[in-house]
């Protein structure tokens, strides 16, 4: 698969469990459709992909099971699959699809910029971002949790965060569980950001923070990466819908895929297993009914 790695910014910008091998082989995930002689409406989003022979997609590089980049330097995981369904539907195969990397602070500016055609990178939907970009989806639901070192007791939920207020917490910037994690804090100081989770792991393990929170998913491939180094604590405390990002106000393109992740259920289902779901007790999902496009 040809990959185009770009960086999103100079573009103008998922409990011990075990992973097993999400990284090559027979885990790699497999063939979306592609349909071919595909045909759209004249000036829509769609058609002016298709026409091109290629699609721009922006993802996450530092996430196991969702998006991360394999020994190839190719990115892997569910949203990266869910991507390729989206780009065969599009009569784009995986080896013309232009990666680029979307940390959490950017991905609404390399919409904008129009850097990306759409953005599938854990990327919650909220009101607050709908005023810059418009969501198709959601396709998956994630929740917030916590993650400790293994041998850490003082933690039994996000509650306990004020109770140790010289501890560190560890998030992303312009990430929802960055927000979220404020009303447990005993003052914005214990609250540490960086633009990628792997900084936020690499933190945990050389003991500069405590704590690390992002949603489920994310936080149980760390934890599957680490032998036996970490720990998810507690139980999830938020809802966390993905969805895919676009443009503001394109509709059509929304619709077009919504309904074909709907069409495609069955891929979507084996990306899953294939991906994210090769997490040892983690739960098949089923896609969530697509909110309303605006």
């Amino acid at each position: 698969m040809r990959s185009t790695r770009i960086k999103a910014a100079g573009a103008a910008i998922l409990l011990s469990m075990s992973l097993v091998a999400c990284g090559g082989g027979d885990d790699e995930g497999g063939d979306a459709e592609v349909v071919e002689d595909a045909e759209f409406e004249a000036g829509t989003t769609m058609a002016e992909i298709a026409d091109a022979g290629t699609i721009k997609v922006g993802t996450k590089f530092d996430q196991p099971g969702f998006g991360l980049l394999n020994l190839e330097d190719e990115p892997e995981g569910f949203d990266v699959e869910v991507a390729k369904i989206i780009a065969g539907a599009l009569g784009i195969s995986e080896g013309d699809i232009e990666w680029s990397e979307a940390t959490s602070d950017i991905r609404e500016q390399v919409i904008e910029d129009g850097a990306v055609d759409m953005v599938v990178a854990t990327y919650t939907i909220n009101d607050e971002r709908k005023q810059r970009i418009t969501f198709a989806g959601p396709y998956y639901e994630a929740g917030q949790m916590i993650m400790t070192l293994a041998d850490n007791d003082a933690y039994e939920g996000p509650e306990d965060i004020a109770e140790n207020p010289d501890d560190k917490v560890c998030s992303v910037t312009g990430s929802t569980p960055a927000v979220n994690i404020e009303e447990y804090l005993a003052s914005p100081d214990q609250l540490v950001l960086f633009d990628i989770y792997d900084k936020c792991a690499d933190a945990l393990a050389n003991g500069q923070v405590d704590v690390v929170t992002t949603d489920n998913v994310i936080l149980a491939g760390f934890v599957s990466e680490s032998d036996g180094e970490f720990k998810l604590v507690g139980e999830q405390f938020t809802e966390e819908p993905y969805g895919i990002g676009i443009a503001k106000g394109d509709v059509e393109f929304c619709e077009f895929i919504n309904e074909t992740l709907k069409e495609n259920e069955d891929r979507y289902n084996e990306a899953w297993e294939e991906t994210a779901g090769q997490v040892e007790g983690s739960e098949a999902p089923t896609l969530p009914e697509a909110e309303a496009c605006s």
